[in-house]
């Protein structure tokens, strides 16, 4: 063993040892082990060779003539039509739809005073009355028997009269 500066040197035997030198430490095993050092790893810039397909698109990109420009601004312009097309139709659809609720919100309304007023006017009926003035004022009479003719109901909602009902 031989001691030079700071450094202590250690000869190999195979089997494992530590080893210290300056301010690094590392732990070795063996004589083929070799030695790592993590900050020149770590700072050691990376070479990453590109690819021939790589290479080739990145050269395309960069080249771009006047008709591919044109093109682009001509798919450009037609992409934002349709797309300010598009909402506009969804802001008229919405439109719409408020304007159906509140038409449907009218209607509802309009359904509840005409039922209101059909019940009012119900309500204000006397039949009573009406069969007092029938029979006293206008001289009108029950039917008789020999009056009333019935009609046999076929399962059908309305009758239809084929011929002069015999009086």
């Amino acid at each position: 063993m031989a001691q030079t500066g700071k450094s202590r040197q250690y000869r190999s035997t195979g089997k494992s040892e530590y080893r210290r030198s300056d301010s690094r430490s590392a732990y070795v095993a063996g004589n083929t082990v070799r030695k790592l050092d993590v900050v020149e790893e770590i700072h050691k810039p990376r070479k990453q060779e590109l690819s021939h397909a790589v290479k080739k698109n990145r050269d395309k990109a960069v080249y771009m003539n006047l008709g591919y420009v044109l093109f682009l601004s001509a798919s450009l312009l037609v992409a934002g039509f349709v797309l300010i097309g598009y909402i506009r139709l969804q802001s008229e659809i919405t439109a719409s739809v408020k304007h159906i609720a509140a038409m449907e919100s009218t209607l509802n309304s309009l359904k509840v005073s005409n039922d209101e007023e059909y019940s009012r006017i119900e309500s204000s009926v006397d039949l009573d009355e009406i069969r007092r003035i029938a029979i006293t004022e206008l001289g009108m009479t029950y039917p008789n028997q020999d009056q009333i003719v019935t009609i046999p109901d076929e399962g059908s909602d309305y009758v239809r009269q084929l011929a002069d009902i015999d009086d």
